[in-house]
This record gives C-alpha cells, structure tokens and sequence, in this order.
C-alpha cells in the first residue's frame, strides 16, 4: 500500500481544520482535524527525515496555522488557508518527500 505523501497530509490538516471550522461552525472539532493530521504529517517526518526536519517542519506547519489568521484580513480566509497549506506543503516536499 502506497503512502500518502506528508506534504498532502500537512496541507489536507491546515485546509481541512479551516473547512471543517468553518462549515460545522465548531472550532474545537477543526482544531481537531488540525492536530490529527498535524501530528500524522509529524510522524512520517520524523520517521522519513529525522526528529531536526520534523521539528522544523511542524513548526512551519503550526506558523502557517498562526499566520493564516492575519493573513485572512488581508487575502480573504480562502486565499489564506490555501497559500499557507500549499507553502507547508512545498516545505515538506523539499524536505521530505521529494526523496521517496
């Protein structure tokens, strides 16, 4: 069975916490969604590039969580969500993925 890469599973985590926020309007359960898939992308970063790339990368992806909220002021909530998700994902992909 083929894994899912991590970038996916970093950017599926920041996209789908927001969707999920935002269209069951229960913070918490997207806060949820967030963390699972956080600490799944975490996981096989470590496993796959070591515990310093997966630090790194975890605190990107909890940055791009932290710097979507004022970014969304600026772009839209959209437009925010989906730049961050997609620069956590190139993240892992250099750093990760792009190995496999």
């Amino acid at each position: 069975m083929a894994k899912i890469p991590a970038a996916a599973v970093a950017a599926s985590g920041l996209v789908g916490g927001y969707a999920t926020a935002r269209f069951t309007k229960k913070r918490p359960l997207g806060g949820a969604v967030l963390a699972i898939a956080g600490a799944a992308a975490a996981q096989q970063w470590r496993q796959q590039a070591g515990a310093k790339a997966a630090a790194a990368l975890s605190a990107a992806y909890i940055a791009g969580f932290a710097g979507s909220h004022p970014l969304a002021k600026k772009v839209g909530a959209w437009p925010a969500v989906l730049g961050v998700a997609g620069s956590v994902a190139l993240a892992s992909w250099v750093v990760v993925d792009r190995r496999r």
